[in-house]
């Protein structure tokens, strides 16, 4: 089945403007293209810190009060004001009450009628009666729970409300879908995807990311945001001082959302290179120069029920890739794992000396079912199996 002409409420975990994009822009953008979606940006969820990012986002926040809704990437934008502090009842209350004054303005103003509500936090509970949606999907993208500066038990109070009225969860990782069907007999694994179709360019002759390409060989990669309560670093570190003759290209932003992130290690390393962001458009260029991609996560928290989005974009572009063994990655045979850093070298090595142009076609030939829009298929699929569907 496929997700066509509908009115769509969709209500995020993150803001629609991020460094990085996740499931939400990823999934909406292509949504928007056969239906009308509103998407409720962030509702402060995660306590904010006294760091130039978050002082930044609530001075943006505070500015759009004045004109909320925008049109942005093919749908609605909405930005509600609310108190990005959630441990107070009184407070929460009065977020609720804040949130379900946007949206209902907002809605009337786009003229929607019983939408579809799409929540990928819980607290869309408060919009339920409100919207008196057609149907309710909670889409479950990662144990926001567990993240720091999140009131957790605030969070589970609220998912354990809210998940069992939803008629279809679609859930990121098989450890939230266990937790997940407690609550709901309509769960579904949703491992992150890729937009496979961009990635799969690093196969075809172009350029090479310039400052990649300036790297001697071997070139080792990492795509995405540098954070501690992500990466390994100590491991990292370790590794690449074990191969001083192999490079270390990190791509992405350092300590978003989480600024007590030390790269001082990394950066006195001569073979280790942290270059920055680069849009998502630019990511086949760095991935046609690496010759091996890494995934060095930690395996314990938040990061027990993460799947990472970059696993299969690693994989679209045909780059071996290597990680820790994450729990979620155990049915994905592609991946070498390595808990160590003396396992990483020699399973890095494996791959270095097994790398042809025909495993790099026969990787991305794989990974082409893991696509966003196969996603978006899963999900109508999903409401439509329903046992109770609204309509």
């Amino acid at each position: 089945m496929r997700l066509v002409g509908r009115d769509i409420v969709c209500v995020g975990f993150s803001d629609w403007q991020t460094d990085l994009l996740t499931n939400q822009q990823h999934l909406l953008v292509r949504a928007a293209r056969d239906n009308r979606i509103l998407f409720v940006e962030s509702l402060g969820l995660r306590r904010p810190q006294l760091a130039a990012r978050d002082i930044s986002r609530i001075g943006r926040r505070l500015v759009s009060a004045a004109h909320p809704l925008r049109e942005v990437d093919g749908l609605h934008v909405l930005s509600p004001l609310v108190v990005p502090l959630h441990t107070n009842e009184a407070l929460r209350r009065l977020n609720g009450a804040l949130l379900t004054g946007y949206v209902r303005w907002a809605v009337r103003r786009l003229g929607m009628r019983e939408p579809l509500l799409w929540a990928f936090v819980p607290q869309a509970e408060v919009l339920i009666d409100v919207l008196k949606p057609s149907a309710i999907l909670y889409y479950i993208d990662d144990d926001h729970a567990a993240k720091e500066g999140i009131d957790a038990d605030n969070f589970l109070s609220a998912e354990r409300r809210f998940a069992p009225r939803a008629d279809a969860v679609i859930a990121s990782a098989p450890e939230l879908v266990t937790k997940m069907r407690e609550l709901n007999p309509n769960v579904h694994f949703g491992p992150n995807v890729a937009d496979t179709e961009l990635f799969a360019r690093a196969l075809e002759p172009g350029p090479v990311d310039p400052q990649v390409d300036a790297l001697p060989r071997p070139r080792i990669v990492f795509v995405g945001a540098i954070l501690a309560a992500k990466i390994d670093i100590p491991l990292l570190v370790e590794l690449a001082r074990s191969r001083p003759q192999w490079s270390f290209a990190l791509i992405g932003p350092v300590g978003p959302g989480d600024p007590r992130t030390d790269v001082s290690a990394l950066r006195g390393l001569a073979n280790a290179r942290l270059l920055g962001y680069r849009p998502y458009e630019q990511l086949p260029e760095v991935l046609r120069g690496a010759d091996v991609a890494i995934v060095p996560y930690l395996l314990e928290g938040e990061m027990r029920s993460v799947f990472p989005m970059k696993i299969y974009e690693y994989l679209a572009a045909g780059t071996p890739v290597v990680a820790t063994p994450m729990e979620t990655l155990a049915d994905v045979p592609e991946v070498a794992k390595a808990a160590t850093a003396e396992q990483f070298a020699a399973r890095i090595e494996e791959e270095l000396a097994a790398d042809t142009a025909q495993a790099r076609q026969a990787r991305s030939q794989a990974a082409r079912g893991h696509s966003w829009e196969s996603r978006l298929d899963q999900i109508a699929d999903a409401l439509a199996a329903s046992p109770s569907p609204r309509g």
